[in-house]
């Protein structure tokens, strides 16, 4: 009646889909929930038990689901339920609420105060965007530091907004300057920047320059106006121009040396960005560089 699939995983958040086909009914057996999670509905309904209050989780709806905690579940319909659940490494989730209740820090192994927040659209498409990519069926897999950076957005979002829906707390003053933020922002860009045909992920960047994954992505984006998958990979791209345009021949060896799992995860990349495939972008760039040295010849 429930199955789960792993969707994916690394020392930031793991996701997994699950899928119940329970009919109309309940309260089922009481459930403990083994760690922190929260769950973004996909589809269907589910009644979730606390005590003696009733909380109707739905795709409009984040659920929480707090470690230790203990709930019992039933259903009001006959249409089962399907989500995904998001769990985060307890560092990085507190580092996350720490930023809209800084007395998490008094109570880190309860970081919910809520049972359910709002999921506005933009949000639900971002997760099944999310989802989407994760489980078709690629010839190269999803890249850690997108999936990593775009599942602490989502969480995020949903975090902010259970919070505004409860009242937020007063945040205290940190006594971070934004000449720290910008130096941070600076380091991860140039430890990036000499990495640029390594495989790099979230939690590296962020032990280089001592900071949360949490903290520098948000800083990150902030300073730079993408995160850091983005900047990344707009240095990999461009610098492909500069081989291109010096004739390079062997698209695979320079897909595989500027960090792309294959030619055609190259050529897919390149051609969202620039509009064109690389051969094409190669043959424009050296007929215009055969142009140029003619016309300097004969002047």
């Amino acid at each position: 009646m429930l199955e789960y699939k792993s969707l994916y995983n690394s020392s930031i958040v793991s996701l997994s889909d699950y899928r119940c086909s329970a009919c109309r009914g309940g309260p089922a057996e009481e459930e403990h929930s083994s760690d922190n999670k929260i769950v973004l509905m996909r589809h269907g309904v589910f009644c979730k038990h606390v005590g003696k209050r009733i909380v109707a989780s739905d795709v409009n709806q984040a659920t929480f689901f707090s470690k230790g905690s203990t709930y019992r579940v039933s259903h009001p319909a006959d249409c089962g339920d399907r989500g995904t659940i998001f769990s985060v490494s307890p560092h990085v989730l507190n580092d996350m609420i720490h930023e809209l209740d800084p007395s998490i820090s008094d109570h880190p192994d309860r970081p919910f105060p809520f049972v359910t927040g709002p999921c506005d659209s933009r949000t639900f498409y971002q997760h099944r965007e999310l989802v989407t990519v994760l489980e078709s069926v690629q010839s190269y897999p999803p890249d850690s530091l997108w999936v990593d950076e775009k599942a602490m957005l989502l969480i995020t979002d949903v975090l902010n907004a259970a919070f505004q829906r409860t009242g937020l707390p007063k945040k205290r003053h940190r006594p971070r300057t934004d000449a720290d933020h910008i130096d941070l922002a600076e380091a991860a860009k140039s430890f990036v920047a000499s990495r640029i045909g390594e495989r790099v992920i979230l939690d590296d960047v962020a032990r280089a320059v001592d900071a949360s994954p949490f903290h520098l992505a948000r800083v990150f984006r902030r300073h730079t106006g993408m995160p850091v998958h983005r900047y990344l990979i707009c240095l990999r791209l461009r610098t492909s121009l500069e081989q291109l345009a010096a004739g390079a021949s062997d698209l695979t060896a320079l897909a595989l040396d500027l960090g792309f799992s294959s030619h055609s995860h190259f050529t897919d990349t390149f051609r969202r960005e620039f509009g064109c495939s690389p051969s094409d972008m190669r043959h424009t760039l050296t007929r215009k560089s055969l142009r140029e040295m003619s016309k300097n010849l004969e002047a």
